[in-house]
């Protein structure tokens, strides 16, 4: 049962968040290192060994705070309280960064993230919106930490700026009777049935994620869909037909009054096929070479031709299945 033993650098345990989960997690392994950047002992496992190194827990303290500027639903990409995590979905793009080490490291020093949060949007003539779960899913995060009750809330009580982060998770249920004063934005990224089963190993059915936007919506949060990403297998516009059906049969009539669509196509990498090979020998090919080329250094995408097509197929089903409601973005 996750997470089956502990790496932790011994200063997060003078944390409030640090002692916290050393009281939680007592009865598990745990184990000091030097820095959660460089775990030697990890760094050299084999690829087969992928899904068991998901099954750790990294503790650390954050010591990089630098925000990226960011021009498609937020202003800026913000590190915040975990990196990583425990599910296995087969194109994430942490796996090409990290290589083996996506495993989930939370971080303990969420006051000092905070204090930066607020006063950037403080500083701001206008009001700013912060991705803070673009390295992580914080919905799972939030059932070992807690850390996205206390942010939702924190972050509600300041004057000015939004927060945003996606999920393709359905625990939400502790965040809908929050304080969150209109100023966090919560996105589903939602892809049909089949390609959750196969391809995103371990997060939410589709029912649940809709469900959850549903309840989101209800409680006063402000909404998003993320059609992501757009993974081009056989019969897949079957797949997606399918899936934008469900979402105008489902989605409640305030959900539909307030979302916004993010589109993103999926890209794939060397480093991927390599550890998918060996550590999912079953799994779903993702790499079709007549579909994909390649894009920078060992990585590939969807071809022009076929992009396209995905694309003007996917804004018509979407007009004709979810009329008015915008797509901010496709990528």
């Amino acid at each position: 049962m996750f997470p089956d033993k502990i790496y932790y650098e011994p200063d997060a345990l003078y944390y409030d968040l640090g002692a916290y989960l050393k009281e939680r997690y007592a009865d598990k392994p745990w184990i000091p290192i030097d820095s959660h950047n460089n775990i030697e002992v990890l760094r050299r496992n084999e690829n087969k060994e992928f899904g068991r190194m998901k099954q750790h827990l990294i503790i650390g303290i954050r010591k990089t705070h630098k925000y990226v500027p960011n021009y498609k639903v937020s202003d800026f990409l913000v590190p915040y309280t975990s990196s990583g995590c425990s599910a296995m979905c087969l194109y994430c793009y942490l796996v090409c960064n990290y290589n083996k080490c996506s495993y989930m490291r939370l971080f303990v020093n969420r006051e000092q993230m905070m204090d930066k949060l607020i006063k950037t949007a403080n500083q701001s003539e206008k009001d700013l919106t912060f991705e803070i779960g673009s390295n992580s899913d914080l919905v799972l995060e939030n059932k070992i930490t807690k850390n996205l009750e206390w942010t939702i809330e924190a972050f509600g009580g300041n004057e000015k700026g939004f927060i945003t982060f996606p999920t393709k998770f359905d625990m939400v249920d502790s965040l809908l009777d929050l304080n969150h004063r209109g100023r966090t934005i919560i996105r589903m990224s939602v892809n049909p049935e089949e390609i959750i089963k196969k391809v995103e190993l371990g997060t939410s059915p589709l029912e649940n994620r809709i469900s959850a936007l549903n309840r989101i919506c209800e409680s006063g949060y402000r909404v998003g869909l993320l059609i992501a990403p757009v993974v081009l297998t056989d019969s897949w516009k079957e797949y997606y037909r399918k899936l934008i059906n469900r979402l105008s049969d489902e989605l409640s009539p305030k959900v539909k009054g307030r979302l916004f669509i993010e589109i993103i196509f999926m890209t794939y990498s060397f480093v991927h096929r390599a550890i998918n090979n060996e550590a999912f020998p079953n799994a779903t090919e993702l790499y079709n070479k007549t579909l994909m080329t390649g894009r920078g250094r060992g990585k590939y995408c969807y071809r022009e031709g076929i992009r396209s097509e995905a694309e003007h197929f996917l804004r018509a089903s979407l007009a004709e299945k979810l009329e008015g409601i915008p797509i901010i973005y496709i990528v």
